[in-house]
């Protein structure tokens, strides 16, 4: 990272969490850990928005954001984990 915080080499993973999906968040979380390391750099990202086709209508299931409950549990899942290279310059809770 240089002084500004841009990463200038190495691997971010960023991840997107899902409405309803922490149990898929924690199965990419531990296998991050198991296989890459607890110092790998990720991006846990709350920006999912419902668009084109989805709607009450078709899919349901993921006609919404993700929750504020939902993000922080993906932290803690993290951290349980203990991953701790995580990019934490927008929280979206």
């Amino acid at each position: 990272m240089d002084a500004e915080g841009l990463a200038m080499r190495g691997v971010l993973i960023r991840h997107l969490v899902m409405p309803g999906g922490l149990d898929e968040t924690r199965s990419i979380l531990q296998w991050i850990a198991s296989e890459l390391g607890t110092d790998t750099y990720i991006n846990i990202m709350g920006q999912y928005r419902p668009t084109g086709r989805v709607c009450a209508e078709h899919y349901p299931e993921i006609n919404r954001r993700p929750s504020s409950t939902e993000l922080r549990e993906a932290y803690e899942i993290a951290a349980e984990l203990g991953l701790t290279r995580l990019d934490e310059r927008r929280r979206f809770f």
